[in-house]
């Protein structure tokens, strides 16, 4: 057993205190050795064997960090990421992992310069949903792809008043669920040849996007990426078809919502309880149509994958590289739906 990976993390909010910290707590292979955050008390009441400073820098000066983890508003993550990459610790950034590519690519050359990891928390490639999706296509029995569309939707009308509303500080549906719709794409198909959008702000007082809508062309395929804030009927998670069959599933992860309820990885039910999807498809040259269970989601294997990762030198199961290529994907989308015209991806290396 490997001697526990040392993580301080950096913002308390929502996505620290809900995603991280408690992942990270309950991994089996590592501690949550710090916090930063301006919230002690509570951070304290939590977890009461970390140590908790007031900032970075504090954060920083511990010499037994080893990696930490920047989940703070969006667009502190650049300058933050840069500072402990500099300060010679390995990076855990949340999503978005910068407000642009071309900062996202300065993290990747540090990182590299440095001899240290610069990790994107694209945690849904361990949802549940996906992991199943991912060994679906891995058996070909859709046959050759020929559409694959995948929805992020909530019905959620009213603005509420909070950073990840504000367009300047990198708010809205593009940098929040973006990252998720268009990192899960990649890991499955790998770069698109082309991108096009449409991205909205619909909602009755927003003016962050609340409706993104992404093809990603593959040439013989498109994938649809969709997220919205206004639908009350849902749509399929994932609608999938090919040459042999059809897949659709639908509702989304349940880590999300357990880990907002209190429960833990490695309480009874963590990971479980997703919906199953039904497949149809050509057997004998006769349709049919089953069920198909979904698997448990995973989140511990994100950090685990960290502490491999630092430990052993294991490859990251999500690239720096792919931390580029969402973001270029995600200004192409912007920029596609501003001009109304379809982009090439050209990845920037």
């Amino acid at each position: 057993m490997s001697a526990s990976l040392k993580i301080g993390l950096v913002g308390y909010g929502f996505a620290g205190a809900t995603f991280h910290a408690p992942v990270i707590a309950h991994c089996g292979r590592a501690s949550l050795a710090a916090i930063a955050t301006s919230q002690p008390e509570r951070a304290l009441t939590d977890y009461p064997h970390a140590k908790v400073v007031a900032d970075l820098d504090a954060l920083l000066a511990l010499e037994d960090i080893e990696c930490v983890v920047i989940a703070t508003p969006n667009d502190t993550h650049f300058d933050l990421a840069r500072r402990t990459l500099e300060a010679g610790k390995h990076v855990v950034v949340d999503k978005p992992v910068t407000l642009s590519a071309a900062d996202a690519h300065t993290l990747a050359n540090i990182a590299l310069a440095r001899g240290k990891r610069f990790m994107p928390f694209h945690n849904r490639r361990w949802d549940g949903d996906f992991l199943t999706v991912r060994d679906l296509l891995a058996r070909v029995e859709l046959g050759r792809v020929t559409h694959f569309e995948s929805h992020f939707d909530r019905f959620r009308p009213t603005v509420p008043q909070r950073w990840r509303e504000e367009v300047s500080r990198g708010g809205g549906l593009l940098f929040d669920l973006g990252p998720h719709l268009i990192d899960q794409a990649l890991a499955l198909f790998g770069a698109p040849q082309t991108v096009s959008a449409t991205v909205r702000a619909h909602r009755d007082q927003a003016s962050a996007p609340d409706y993104v809508h992404i093809q990603l062309g593959y040439g013989e395929f498109e994938v649809m990426l969709h997220a919205s804030a206004l639908t009350a009927l849902l749509a399929p998670r994932f609608a999938i078809h090919g040459t042999r069959g059809s897949y659709v599933k639908y509702g989304l992860d349940t880590q999300e919502d357990q880990l907002k309820a209190g429960l833990r990885p490695g309480n009874e039910g963590f990971g479980a309880g997703n919906t199953a999807g039904v497949l149809r498809v050509l057997e004998g040259g006769q349709e049919v149509e089953r069920e198909l269970p979904t698997r448990n989601g995973d989140y511990v294997g994100f950090y685990v994958a960290v502490a491999d990762a630092i430990q052993h030198g294991t490859a990251f199961p999500v690239s720096a590289q792919d931390a580029v290529d969402v973001m270029t994907i995600i200004e192409l989308a912007a920029r596609s739906s501003e001009e109304g015209v379809r982009l090439p991806f050209e990845r920037i290396r």
